[in-house]
C-alpha cells in the first residue's frame, strides 16, 4: 500500500484510529477456556502464541495502555483475561527469554499483578521466573546469547520483577565471554564463528544496555565498565559522523543475500542505538552521551524514512523494525524536550504515514508490512507487538497524550526503553492542529 501524499490527520482522529486498531485486535482473540484469551501465532493460525514479541503477552501491554488512556475498565478486564491465557502457557512453553519466552511472560504477569491487584497473575509470574532460574546452566539458557533471546533480556526481566540478584547472575557470563577488539569488546550472538552483530536486538549494544542498567542498579562497577567497553567498540565503527551516527548491521555482514548492510529502525539501527545513549546519559550525566543520541536522531530523520524510497527500504510499519519504533523515539525526544519542535514535527510525519497506510473497514483498523521479494508482496496483517497492530496502537496512544500535554509514559514500560527523564507538561502544539505527511 502506498502512502498518500498530502494526507492530513488530527490528534482526535489519531485517537479514533487507535481505537479502531484496538477493536480489530480484540476481535482476533480466541477464548481458551474459563474465560482466558489468547491470540493466534503469526506462523500458524491454528496455534496461539503467549510471548511478548509476537503473541498474547505483547497484546496485554497495549490493553493496559488503552485502560490507562481511555479510563475504560473493559480494557483492564480484557488484559486480565489475556493474562490468564499467558499464565496457562507458562509450564508448557519451551523458551525462557525476554522476547520469545517465559521471562517476558513473567514480566507481563507481574505487571498485571501490580497494576490490577491480581494475585493469580502475580503467582504465575513467580512460577515463571522460578522455571527460568531452574533452566540456567551457569552460562546461558540456549543458543541465543543477547538481549532478545538470551541472558541480557532475562537479566532485565529479573530486575523489573524485583530480583536484582538474579539479574546480576544472568549477565555475569558476559564478563567471561567478552571478545576483545582494538576498540573495546563484543560478543557472539550465538555459538560459532558467525558475524558479530552490533545493535540492540541481537548485538553488542543490547548486551551493553543490560549490563549498564543492571550494573548501575546493583552497584556493580565491573558490569558497567564492560558495558562501556562494548559501546566503545560500536562507536568506533561509526560511518555517519561527525553529525550523524550509522553503524553497519554486522561484521562481516550476516546473511548478505537477505539482509541489507545498514538499517535505521530499533532492532539494527540508530533508532535503537539512541536508547542506550539515553540510558548512559541518565546514569552517567556525561553530555557526550546526549550528543551521541542527537547524532542518531540526525541520521534517522535524514534517512528518507518513512518514505519507501526503493524496494526493501522501509517496508515495515511495526514497533520492532519499522515506523512505530521510530515514533517511540520521537515521542521520547519530544517529552524530554531534547528534540524541540523538530522532534514533534517528525513524530507528526510518522503518524500521518501510519494513518495513510492503515486498512480500515467495519472490523476496525490494521496494518500490513511488505516483503518485496515475495509475490504477493503485501503480507497479512498481524496482531502482535513486534510486527503488528499492537505495537503501532500503543505508540499512537502515547502520541495522542503528548499532543494534548498529557503523561508521556507507558502503562507497561519495556525494559530496554529508558523512561523519559523530564516530562512535558504543556502540549508542543495545539491538539487540533492539522498534520500533513
Amino acid at each position: 500500500m502506498t502512502a498518500v501524499e498530502g494526507t492530513t490527520v488530527r490528534v482526535d482522529e489519531v485517537e479514533e484510529l487507535a481505537a479502531d486498531g484496538l477493536r480489530w485486535l480484540v476481535s482476533a482473540a480466541r477464548e481458551t477456556g474459563t474465560g482466558a484469551l489468547a491470540w493466534p501465532s503469526a506462523s500458524s493460525r491454528e496455534e496461539t502464541d503467549p510471548t511478548l514479541y509476537s503473541g498474547t503477552a505483547g497484546i496485554v501491554a497495549v490493553l493496559l495502555e488503552a485502560w490507562r488512556h481511555f479510563g475504560d475498565d473493559s480494557y483492564a478486564d480484557l488484559a486480565l483475561r489475556a493474562g490468564r491465557g499467558v499464565a496457562a502457557a507458562v509450564d508448557g512453553h519451551e523458551d525462557d527469554s525476554l522476547y520469545f519466552g517465559r521471562s517476558g511472560m513473567a514480566l507481563v504477569l507481574h505487571t498485571l499483578g501490580d497494576e490490577l491487584d491480581d494475585s493469580a497473575c502475580a503467582t504465575a509470574a513467580g512460577r515463571a521466573m522460578d522455571l527460568v532460574r531452574a533452566h540456567f546452566d551457569g552460562e546461558r539458557w540456549g543458543e541465543l546469547f543477547e538481549l532478545m533471546g538470551g541472558n541480557g533480556g532475562i537479566g532485565l526481566a529479573a530486575l523489573e520483577v524485583g530480583d536484582p540478584g538474579f539479574a546480576v547472575l544472568a549477565v555475569e557470563p558476559y564478563l567471561r565471554a567478552a571478545e576483545h577488539t582494538p576498540w573495546g569488546v563484543t560478543w557472539p550472538h550465538r555459538p560459532g564463528p558467525d558475524a558479530r552483530m552490533h545493535h540492540m536486538s541481537h548485538g553488542t549494544l543490547g548486551i551493553a544496555f543490560a549490563l549498564a542498567r543492571i550494573g548501575h542498579a546493583s552497584g556493580r562497577a565491573d558490569l558497567v565498565d564492560l558495558a562501556l567497553a562494548g559501546v566503545a567498540d560500536v562507536v568506533a565503527r561509526d560511518e555517519g559522523g561527525p553529525d550523524g551516527f550509522l553503524v553497519r548491521h554486522s561484521t562481516p555482514q550476516y546473511l548478505p543475500d537477505l539482509i541489507e548492510p545498514v538499517s535505521y529502525g530499533w532492532c539494527h539501527g540508530p533508532t535503537g542505538d539512541a536508547q542506550i545513549f539515553r540510558l548512559l546519559r541518565d546514569t552517567h550525566g556525561d553530555p557526550a552521551w546526549a550528543a551521541l543520541a542527537d547524532r542518531c536522531w540526525h541520521t534517522v530523520t535524514r534517512s528518507g524514512l518513512p518514505r519507501r524510497l526503493r524496494p526493501g527500504f522501509w517496508d515495515n510499519n511495526g514497533r520492532c523494525c519499522g515506523t512505530a519504533g521510530v515514533l517511540a523515539l520521537a515521542c521520547d525526544r519530544t517529552a524530554e524536550r531534547t528534540g524541540g519542535q523538530q522532534a514533534y514535527d517528525f513524530a507528526l510525519t510518522l503518524v500521518a504515514d501510519l494513518t495513510a497506510r492503515a486498512v480500515r473497514d467495519g472490523e476496525g483498523a490494521r496494518w500490513s508490512n511488505i516483503e518485496h521479494r515475495a509475490t504477493p508482496s503485501e503480507l497479512a496483517p498481524r496482531t502482535d507487538w513486534a510486527q503488528g497492530s499492537a505495537g503501532i496502537v500503543r505508540e499512537l496512544l502515547r502520541f495522542v497524550r503528548l499532543g494534548r500535554g498529557g503523561d508521556p509514559g507507558y502503562a507497561f514500560a519495556w525494559p530496554d526503553q529508558p523512561r523519559v527523564s523530564a516530562q512535558a507538561t504543556e502540549p508542543i502544539r495545539r491538539a487540533g492542529t492539522d498534520v500533513t505527511s
